[in-house]
């Protein structure tokens, strides 16, 4: 049973965007600081990816813990209430998304995933998208 109002969830979902999101501008913001140039949403690759390095083929995704299901993550749990819902709709994303990663490999693209929770830690992140990049920005 849900513990909101079916007005109260309903306005919850609709402030729920699929691109620029908080995580998803916080990791922008960071590497726009350290010199890095990117391309945001490309439509023409597999997936839409969030950032975008053509001059590398590399890309990166910002995944929300819950929508993406962070594997071990607190954040990546399948709801309680409506499972019936809920483990469809969530299988779905991460179908998609390995089906995007497996396209974007194909082309010849690295990409990246970035989880939400990771971005609490904003040094360990950067590292990270340091060494995938395969340099640090000057």
């Amino acid at each position: 049973m849900d513990k909101l109002t079916a007005e109260r969830r309903s306005a919850n979902m609709r402030q729920i965007r699929s691109k620029n999101t908080t995580p998803e501008l916080t990791l922008r913001s960071l590497l726009h600081r350290l010199g890095y140039r990117f391309r945001l949403h490309r439509k023409d690759l597999p997936g839409k990816p969030d950032v975008v390095f053509p001059s590398r083929q590399k890309v990166i995704f910002v995944h929300g813990c819950f929508w993406h299901q962070h594997p071990g993550c607190r954040e990546g749990r399948v709801p309680g209430s409506r499972r019936d819902y809920w483990e469809p709709k969530l299988n779905r994303n991460q179908s998609r998304d390995a089906a995007s990663q497996a396209a974007l490999e194909e082309l010849g693209w690295r990409f990246l995933v970035v989880w939400e929770c990771e971005l609490k830690d904003t040094d360990a992140a950067l590292r990270r998208v340091k060494r995938f990049l395969g340099m640090a920005a000057g």
